[in-house]
């Protein structure tokens, strides 16, 4: 049985945080990037997170990626690298953004899943230049 369950975390990307006398803890790659992804969405400056071409078409067929879009992540031990493709709002200065949405989700990953981040990678891909109905 436990090959079944071995298989099944390597389909899944699931990675142990801990092992103990209780049982195992374990992480979902999914996790960690809707983690990234609500920690960027959370930064002033940031419209949105686009993804490629291959999650556009999974949404175009009804096959959601959920609030992860837009972020890979490449987890390796206790060691994590995060990707993230960004829409900035237009008058936002996008080194001053970038820095604030690496911080932010450096912090919050290692904050909520005790794993070291070693990059948070931004690719700008666009600018918003919708007018907010906040302001």
């Amino acid at each position: 049985m436990s090959n079944k369950k071995d298989t099944a975390d390597k389909k899944t990307k699931i990675h142990t945080l801990d092992s103990t006398n209780t049982g195992d803890v374990k992480i979902a790659d999914d996790v960690v990037a809707a983690i990234a992804a609500i920690a960027a969405g959370e930064v002033e400056g940031v419209s949105a997170m686009t993804g490629n071409i291959s999650d556009k078409l999974m949404n175009t067929v009804g096959l959601k990626n959920g609030a992860g879009s837009g972020v890979r992540v490449d987890v390796a031990g206790n060691m994590v690298r995060i990707d993230i493709a960004l829409v900035i709002r237009y008058g936002h200065n996008v080194m001053e953004t970038s820095k604030k949405v690496q911080d932010k989700v450096k912090n919050s990953i290692e904050t909520m899943t005790g794993l070291n981040v070693t990059d948070v990678n931004i690719r700008i891909t666009g600018v918003n230049n919708e007018i907010r109905s906040d302001k």
